[in-house]
């Protein structure tokens, strides 16, 4: 149950990201490291990788019993491949919407990639780790 119900959650957050970075690509691009090629076509293919995800995290497995565990993997990798823009952000203190934000919110948002790397892994049934029964 609370495995289905943070598979929702990272789904709707995952299509909420996605949408944004198709309506606003300037405020991710402010924070795309200079080292990556064609940085407003990746901000686009990132956006549709975040809507895919979310759509195969709410596919039922009795459908297409493969595309949750894809899914979980095309996001554990998305959220690794985007943790550079995270530290740019941070450590430039780059403004987003006009904003800048503090280390109160970097520090833990850098922090919570990797959680959010496993939490994508684990509700797309990849993993069951630390939860695995043991015999």
């Amino acid at each position: 149950m609370i495995r289905t119900a943070l598979r929702l959650l990272l789904a709707l957050f995952y299509a909420f990201a996605g949408v944004a970075h198709l309506q606003n690509p300037g405020v991710f691009l402010a924070i795309t490291p200079g080292w990556v090629p064609y940085p407003a076509e990746v901000i686009a293919l990132t956006g549709v990788a975040e809507l895919a995800g979310a759509v195969g995290l709410l596919v039922p497995r009795r459908w297409l019993n493969w595309a949750r565990p894809a899914a979980g993997i095309g996001l554990a990798l998305y959220a690794l491949c985007v943790w550079p823009a995270n530290f740019n952000h941070a450590i430039n203190n780059i403004a987003m919407g006009g904003e800048t934000m503090s280390w109160w919110y970097h520090g833990p948002r850098l922090a919570a990639q990797p959680l959010i790397i496993w939490l994508a892994l684990w509700v797309g049934e990849v993993t069951d780790w630390p939860f695995r029964k043991r015999n």
